[in-house]
């Protein structure tokens, strides 16, 4: 039996490697929000039961093995998303969290139903795949960021970065959420983007739009 605390980790670890970003000990404190010392007594054990390897200039790497509890563990919180929203009819905003505390008490029995029930193959309500999905992947379907977006374009939201209730917060008050339609009114000087939904004109700072995925519509009216 692996322990929740070698789940979170496994699972943090691809998380991490998905955002792009080079997974030492201090990443993975940071992800987690626990002591230096509590990471490298973790990455032990981990590295003990051949689930981790670390490298010798501090790189952490899944296993195999360790590789497929990750991406099951992924897989569960994917459909307990959407089964919260999909059946339950949870705010998209909420789920999150919630799939974060019930993530490790589903049964192998009870992620089979819902895998026949929700199936595969379909996104998250932050609108994200069940296979964790690097920025370069997204790119590749043809997404783009929304800090990136052209002025006088016109976008779907496609995905958005779903660890932070408080952001996810702040968007939804906005109303961008997952298959709303924006547009980019102006870049302003202060690096804010002036956003335009079919409900209103706001401002949005580039840590937020940096955190919304966008795919282009091909009307440039809004």
């Amino acid at each position: 039996m692996i322990t929740v605390s070698k789940e979170d980790y496994l699972k943090a670890i691809l998380e991490a490697e998905s955002e792009g970003e080079t997974v030492i000990s201090a990443t993975l404190a940071h992800w987690l929000k626990v002591s230096p010392p509590a990471v490298t007594m973790a990455l032990r054990r981990l590295k003990k039961d051949g689930l981790v390897r670390v490298q010798s200039d501090g790189r952490v790497a899944l296993s195999a093995a360790g590789r497929r509890i990750a991406r099951r563990l992924t897989l569960r919180h994917h459909l307990i998303e959407r089964m919260l929203a999909e059946m339950f009819g949870m705010e998209w905003y909420k789920v999150h969290d919630e799939a974060e505390r019930l993530e490790h008490a589903v049964s192998p029995d009870f992620e089979a139903k819902l895998l026949a029930k929700l199936g595969r193959g379909g996104a998250c309500p932050h609108g994200n795949l069940s296979e964790l999905e690097s920025p370069a992947s997204r790119r590749r379907r043809g997404l783009l960021l929304l800090s990136e977006a052209e002025v006088g374009r016109n976008y779907t939201v496609s995905g958005i970065y779903e660890r932070d209730r408080h952001l996810l917060e702040f968007l939804e008050a906005r109303g961008i959420r997952p298959g709303a339609k924006l547009g980019l009114v102006e870049r302003n000087y202060d690096k804010t983007l002036s956003i335009r939904t079919s409900a209103r004109t706001m401002i949005l700072g580039r840590p937020a739009a940096e955190k919304v995925w966008i795919s282009p519509l091909p009307s440039r009216a809004l």
